[in-house]
């Protein structure tokens, strides 16, 4: 039998090793620079993202105040406009009264690296199955140009 120390150790080690993992199976144009999906998530639970939203992996986080972030990573856009890509999701949780004035989500005063930390974290959320079309892009032949309402990228 092991000891409880160790029996920790490997739980913790075995944690660390699938929130490192997560941003491997973000595709390329979706990664945060210097993000870091493990640091966002520890952030995103502690800040009480979860008072408002449904987010996966945060306990607690059943809100449905603002949109639920589940599979994060799939939606075209970030506050109903602009393409859901890492810098503009960072800019987004810094200040998203100037790029939504008057939109219900508060200042959250994130630094800018725990906002590319918190970014890298959502951008896992569904990152495995995406289809190989980034975030922006045009879905289709017929997809391309702006359309009414944001859309959601096509399930896999």
């Amino acid at each position: 039998m092991t000891r409880p120390r160790e029996a920790a150790r490997f739980v913790l080690a075995a944690a660390g090793f699938l929130l490192a993992g997560c941003d491997q199976e973000v595709p390329a144009p979706l990664r945060v620079a210097s993000g870091d999906p493990g640091r966002g998530h520890r952030l995103v639970s502690a800040s009480g993202c979860g008072a408002c939203h449904v987010i996966p992996g945060v306990r607690g986080a059943s809100s449905w105040v603002g949109p639920p972030l589940t599979e994060w990573a799939r939606r075209g856009y970030v506050a109903g406009h602009l393409p859901n890509t890492p810098d503009n999701l960072v800019a987004w949780l810094r200040d998203p009264q100037a790029i939504s004035p008057g939109s219900a989500m508060p200042s959250t005063g994130l630094t800018e690296a725990e906002a590319r930390d918190a970014a890298a974290y959502l951008l896992t959320l569904g990152a495995r199955r995406l289809p190989a079309v980034p975030a922006g892009m045009p879905l289709g032949p017929d997809s391309e140009g702006p359309r009414p309402e944001p859309r959601l990228r096509p399930r896999a």
